[in-house]
């Protein structure tokens, strides 16, 4: 018996050494996936889980993807990035203009009345990022997809219909160039992360926020201001996303798993994720509509437009002062969204 019994051991041992050297345990990963929503908001919902389960399945289980919402990993949403850099996280979804200035290049579709169409922005994100941004500013991090959200509008208090009736008000603003707009109407932008927008309502530490319908009923803000003022054409602003890989996470990957991450990347996914976004408009302005709320929408968006023009001069500059043609880019983003980009969609 002992005899039988050694012998099992050595063949268990030897068949463990063999599984072991094949690799066969080693590929398999685990990657932990962070992020500032709660689990139930839409963008963890509809687009990051969809992707996470997709990858799984793809990898037949050999990769597992462990979600951590509402910041569940520590640190604050402007940090997601560098907890991507650093290794604190595996994959990361983030607000670019969380790190106003870092990721100059996003801005082009943060401008003011520049993108109508979620869809096409993605699709033309993903072809600059390609071209200007995966060597230059995101060097350090591994960019899985990049996308932007709906039409950002006005959620406030008190009825806003012309730039003028932003004077004395208090707005969380959506990104760095929605609170240059804000300032130039004489309204006071409140810089704070999505998660902060209800309980700073609530108090009235803000008379209202910038955000898109979407994003609305997981932070429960028909109930805590009364006025939606959205516009026709253009939306009054977007923020640009990127899902975000630590490098040296990808890089370990052995060839077969790295396929099953590329596949799931790029531009079919940006576009989902932009396009998914934008969908989830339409039942959040239900909710809206339901709640009896006051929904306003700008026909004649010219006051607006004139209102924002010294934006547009003054960041063609700065970019200009970084060595970066920002006329060549807006005018490049307009491109691809009025031509390759129009009407793009996703089989993601």
């Amino acid at each position: 018996m002992t005899m039988m019994k050694t012998t099992r051991n050595f063949l268990a041992g030897t068949a463990l050494a063999v599984i072991t050297a094949t690799g066969a345990f080693a590929q398999d990963v685990t990657l932990k996936l962070h992020q500032f929503l709660p689990a139930q908001a839409n963008v963890p919902k509809l687009v990051l889980d969809v992707w996470a389960d997709k990858v799984e399945a793809a990898s037949e289980g050999r990769i597992k993807i462990d979600r951590f919402p509402s910041m569940q990993l520590g640190g604050k949403p402007p940090e997601l990035m560098d907890q991507a850099i650093d290794g604190i996280a595996d994959v990361v979804w983030t607000v670019v203009g969380y790190t106003p200035g870092r990721f100059p290049t996003t801005e082009v579709f943060e401008l003011p009345f520049m993108v109508e169409d979620a869809r096409a922005a993605s699709c033309a994100y993903w072809n600059m990022f390609e071209e200007h941004m995966q060597d230059g500013e995101f060097k350090d991090v591994k960019i899985l997809g990049t996308w932007v959200h709906g039409p950002g509008m006005f959620h406030t208090a008190d009825p806003v219909e012309t730039p003028d009736d932003l004077k004395g008000m208090k707005i969380r603003g959506g990104s760095r160039l929605v609170n240059k707009l804000l300032e130039l109407t004489g309204a006071t932008p409140v810089g704070m992360p999505v998660p902060t927008i209800p309980e700073s309502l609530s108090k009235g530490v803000i008379d209202g926020t910038t955000i898109p319908w979407e994003v609305t009923t997981a932070l429960k803000v028909p109930e805590l201001v009364e006025f939606h003022t959205e516009f026709e054409g253009a939306g009054l602003y977007t923020l640009t996303f990127v899902l975000a890989m630590n490098k040296d996470k990808y890089d370990a990957l052995p060839d077969d798993l790295k396929a099953v991450i590329d596949a799931n990347s790029g531009l079919e996914f940006s576009v989902f994720g932009g396009g998914t976004q934008a969908d989830a408009d339409a039942p959040a302005r239900a909710v809206a509509v339901e709640n009896g709320n006051e929904i306003h929408t700008v026909a004649d968006t010219q006051p607006w437009l004139d209102a924002v023009q010294p934006i547009y001069d003054e960041w063609v500059a700065d970019m200009n002062s970084k060595g970066i043609d920002g006329q060549a880019m807006i005018d490049q983003a307009k491109s691809l969204m009025a031509g390759e980009c129009k009407g793009a969609s996703s089989n993601f």
